[in-house]
């Protein structure tokens, strides 16, 4: 629920925090630290487009927590990933909204830290053009048997590795949210049949059957493909167990973008192993990067990714950005905030 906001004619102080390239934290890797940056620069470009919000931010712009603290003494609004919970209505007492930089903040949970009267948002949307694409695509690599070309090539073995035309394949999609709806959307488009796990089960377009959790085990067997997109919540931890996976078709695709603790991954490397998955396309892990003594990089016709399926250095920070004016309009209207996150639900 919205929390009431209090208006001022000053400015509006934005604590923007990013993070350094940190193996043990997020981003891991000095690539993700130029994507996820939020700098003046790429601020100042956007705020161009908004200009009715030029004269009401004051932005602050830090790395990790090196001005945290004293900026927070003043700052209505912070913009960031993660940050020190404990205590937060005395660090920050002006507090007013906090917009995650992310779909998923599980690594922020229980968030039973978040003071009444602040409202909390995530980056909802922002993945999903890119991530409808990455979907796409691994459907099709999974149907043309890309993986299993790639260890072929590897070997200097030749086999013609023939595929029929995808029409009329079922592709399960485990979490329709934003990213599942723009991935069905997109295989919608080549004939495939759709269906749709969610936690309300409400028909959305594009998918041909929508079912609530429960009904999992039934829809299981009938999926050619599986789409995994769901964050990590108390309900969907483990959800692929190894007990649901062995009620999938023999030969099964698996792609899993939403969380690494929604799948169990050992039991994954042995139905690849056996057979009963053909071939799995996996982006996200825990730990991140993926350990170099982890089996599941040398599972059979797994593609490991390096957790790259949603975000883009080119629109991700300009997108999130938009988000944050929009709502920054919304909060000087004293209107409800997009994308706000319940905290008992953590999502």
């Amino acid at each position: 629920m919205q929390k009431k906001v209090m208006k001022s004619d000053k400015k509006i102080r934005v604590h923007f925090k990013s993070n350094h390239a940190n193996p043990d934290s997020f981003p891991p890797t000095i690539e993700g630290e130029s994507v996820f940056a939020i700098t003046e620069e790429r601020f100042n470009k956007t705020v161009e487009g908004y200009p009715d919000l030029k004269d009401k931010i004051d932005p602050f712009f830090d790395w990790d927590l090196d001005n945290f603290y004293e900026s927070m003494k003043t700052a209505e609004v912070l913009v960031c990933w993660d940050f020190p919970t404990e205590n937060l209505s005395e660090i920050a007492p002006n507090l007013k909204w906090i917009h995650i930089i992310g779909a998923g903040v599980e690594h922020l949970c229980p968030m039973d830290w978040v003071p009444e009267n602040v409202s909390v948002v995530n980056n909802r949307g922002v993945h999903s053009a890119k991530a409808g694409e990455f979907g796409l695509m691994s459907v099709l690599m999974l149907h043309t048997h890309i993986p299993e070309i790639i260890r072929n090539q590897q070997s200097n073995h030749w086999e013609s590795l023939y595929s029929s035309p995808i029409m009329g394949k079922t592709l399960l999609i485990i979490g329709v949210g934003n990213i599942g709806h723009a991935v069905a959307q997109k295989c919608k488009l080549i004939g495939m049949n759709i269906i749709g796990v969610s936690r309300h089960g409400k028909d959305l377009n594009d998918v041909d059957q929508m079912v609530t959790q429960d009904v999992l085990d039934e829809v299981l067997p009938l999926a050619d493909y599986i789409f995994m997109s769901t964050p990590n919540t108390k309900e969907t931890f483990n959800l692929l167990d190894k007990r649901r996976q062995s009620l999938m078709k023999p030969g099964v695709g698996i792609i899993n973008v939403g969380r690494a603790a929604t799948m169990d991954y050992d039991a994954l490397v042995d139905n690849l192993n056996s057979g009963h998955v053909k071939a799995a396309i996996i982006d996200v892990f825990d730990p991140e990067p993926l350990p170099s003594d982890s089996k599941l990089w040398t599972a059979p016709n797994l593609m490991v990714m390096p957790h790259i399926s949603a975000d883009d250095g080119d629109t991700y920070i300009p997108l999130t950005l938009d988000l944050v004016m929009i709502n920054m309009r919304r909060y000087i209207a004293n209107e409800s905030l997009n994308n706000l996150v319940n905290p008992k639900l953590g999502y």
